[in-house]
């Protein structure tokens, strides 16, 4: 699980940028809170961070809600497509495409400097905190460090300063290379190489996030089906719970075609997938993916998740994550969002709603609904109606109107 995660100098966020999965302490659906927990070697269970299952990002158009969640794909994606280009994977890798590398641009000093990416999370019995930093595509520095879920000691499993690697007591063994090509992590390079428990798990927790990017009208034909049955009756249930009235679905391996089944009048009838409204053909490519992360505990970062559907169903979405009995593994959401309709304190807590705009020197900054304060120094209420302020233009992220509806000529 996600607790932090920070970053600086990448596209469109010049100063250090972090989005928090920890929760704040608030009362709201405290029941869908997830918790890092671990058997100690006395066979107790301890806990560690406390944290959000959903998260969502709101803002204008070229505000750097995107460029948030691209910050964290490049990071993972860095890790991992050299695993997968190997085929030295040891989880079912769902990553849509790689990231571009790219630091701020507009002004003369970032584009020297390094971007450094700096997560925090959960992983087994442990957390642990990755740091990767790069300038001009090379690996200037990197760390990994981590502690035992409920613990205080910290211990370091490598460093690395340009050429020079240090490695801690986990993997400090002869044999061990600290020879790397300066554009591969050590992490990814270690994964590779090496049967080391320690890096295993890390690896395990990069190669589990999902990253899909619905901007990209290709991503909504990408359809990924399970043959197995509970899996596919689990797709089918949540279709129908959406209002999509599916009895099932037939992939014809001869055709390359998918097909979706309907019953009607006791008949079973067939449609092409591409023969389905847009709405349709989006929630079969995403629901096998959720459910996958459901399953299995994954992170999953979306852009534009609101894109083609409708606000209920979209809620529908968030209640799978934020659902204690459903959400059993510690499955998280992160997603980009125009929909207002769903900004409400019956979908979120304050501390889960997320704000992206440019300042005045055209860089993005990020903060949430539960970090502004009112006129009084008070925060937000809880029971304060967050769309219909948000529109108001009180939180800051300016969603066009004030500006639409101000006095003036055209120019």
């Amino acid at each position: 699980m996600i607790c932090q995660f920070s970053f600086r100098n990448y596209k469109s966020y010049r100063k250090e940028t972090t989005f928090d999965f920890q929760a704040a302490a608030i009362p709201e659906f405290a029941e869908s809170l997830l918790t890092c927990k671990a058997e100690n070697k006395d066979n107790k269970i301890v806990t560690g961070s406390v944290l959000l299952p959903v998260g969502v990002v709101y803002g204008p158009n070229g505000g750097g809600k995107s460029n948030l969640l691209r910050a964290l794909s490049f990071l993972i994606t860095t890790v991992v497509k050299p695993i997968n280009d190997l085929q030295k994977t040891r989880r079912s890798v769902i990553i849509q495409q790689a990231v571009d590398y790219e630091p701020f641009m507009l002004d003369d000093e970032s584009r020297k400097e390094p971007s450094v990416f700096e997560i925090f999370f959960c992983q087994g019995k442990n957390e642990y905190n990755y740091q990767l930093a790069l300038l001009n595509g090379e690996i200037v520095s990197e760390y990994l460090y981590w502690r035992a879920i409920g613990g205080k000691r910290t211990g370091t499993v490598f460093e690395r300063e340009s050429s020079v690697i240090t490695l801690g007591p986990s993997v400090s063994k002869s044999g061990i290379n600290t020879s790397v090509n300066p554009k591969m992590p050590y992490l990814s390079f270690l994964a590779i190489n090496y049967d080391i428990p320690v890096i295993a798990e890390v690896q395990s927790w990069f190669e589990s996030c999902i990253i899909r990017d619905y901007s990209n009208p290709a991503v909504d034909r990408v359809v990924m089906l399970s043959q197995n049955d509970d899996v596919k009756t689990k797709i089918i249930q949540a279709l129908n719970d959406m209002g999509i009235d599916l009895s099932g679905y037939r992939f014809d391996d001869e055709e390359k075609e998918l097909y979706t089944q309907r019953m009607v009048k006791g008949k079973e009838y067939e449609l092409r997938f591409a023969d389905e409204s847009d709405g349709t053909k989006k929630l079969i490519a995403a629901l096998p993916v959720l459910i996958l992360a459901l399953q299995e505990g994954r992170l999953v970062i979306v852009d534009e998740l609101d894109a083609k559907l409708h606000p209920k169903l979209l809620r529908y979405i968030i209640s799978m994550f934020r659902n204690s009995k459903l959400n059993i593994h510690g499955a998280q959401l992160l997603y980009t969002s125009h929909d207002v309709t769903t900004m409400k304190n019956t979908v979120f807590r304050r501390d889960e709603i997320w704000f992206a705009a440019e300042n005045a020197e055209h860089e993005s900054e990020i903060y949430s609904l539960y970090d502004i304060r009112r006129e009084d120094n008070e925060r937000v209420n809880s029971t304060a109606a967050f769309d219909k302020q948000y529109m108001e233009g009180r939180y800051g992220a300016d969603p066009y109107l004030t500006n639409m509806l101000s006095e003036g000529e055209w120019p």
